[in-house]
């Protein structure tokens, strides 16, 4: 593993996340007991064209070989997923998701886990 095979798989797993948002805007929410009414669905939209902005960083970060260009788009992707997870967790306690809500959390965790190891450890740059 390296950094440009990190940022491509997730480019692929923000951008699949993007297009099921837009979608089918109440498949994810759905996921965790949330119910989104149709009337609703601008914020899964506009979660979803989030996504895709994040993807595309990911995807065009690959390509990056200035070295402070490579640790910003990594430090934005950890500070990313780290304010969705405390979103996350945040949502539970007010009991407003189920509690499968934690397996998204830990995976976040993880991937935070990996830019650290890969974008700021510079482990496997090339």
């Amino acid at each position: 593993m390296n950094l440009r095979i990190l940022l491509t798989l997730h480019a692929l797993v923000t951008l699949a996340a993007g297009v099921v948002l837009i979608a089918a805007p109440g498949l994810i929410p759905g996921a965790v007991g949330v119910r989104v009414a149709p009337d609703d669905y601008l914020v899964c939209y506009l979660l979803g064209a989030a996504e895709l902005a994040v993807a595309f960083l990911s995807f065009a970060g690959r390509s990056l070989r200035d070295p402070e260009a490579a640790r910003l788009l990594t430090r934005t992707m950890i500070v990313f997923h780290a304010c969705t997870a405390a979103v996350e967790a945040y949502a539970f306690a007010r009991a407003a998701v189920d509690p499968s809500i934690w397996a998204n959390v830990a995976l976040r965790l993880v991937v935070i886990a990996l830019f650290i190891q890969y974008g700021l450890r510079g482990k496997g740059q090339s």
